[in-house]
């Protein structure tokens, strides 16, 4: 089972913008993770194809399984 840290942010064209992390440290630190969010739209070090990062949206822990058949 594979899981994931998505953070969504907006960007200056209103569409939403996925930065994931492999492998997150459960439970999540809230703050610390609200800490780095808010960061990265202070610092404007990511950029997306409609603009720089304005806001934070969410951020969700994923987990996809993945099951094998036989053929």
């Amino acid at each position: 089972m594979a899981k994931k840290l998505e953070m969504k942010f907006e960007n200056q064209d209103g569409r939403t913008v996925t930065i994931s992390l492999d492998d997150p440290i459960e439970p999540v630190d809230v703050v610390a993770l609200n800490a780095a969010m808010d960061e990265i739209v202070t610092q404007n070090c990511f950029t997306s194809s409609g603009g720089d990062l304005v806001s934070k949206k969410e951020a969700r822990i994923v987990e996809r399984n993945v099951a094998d058949i036989e053929l």
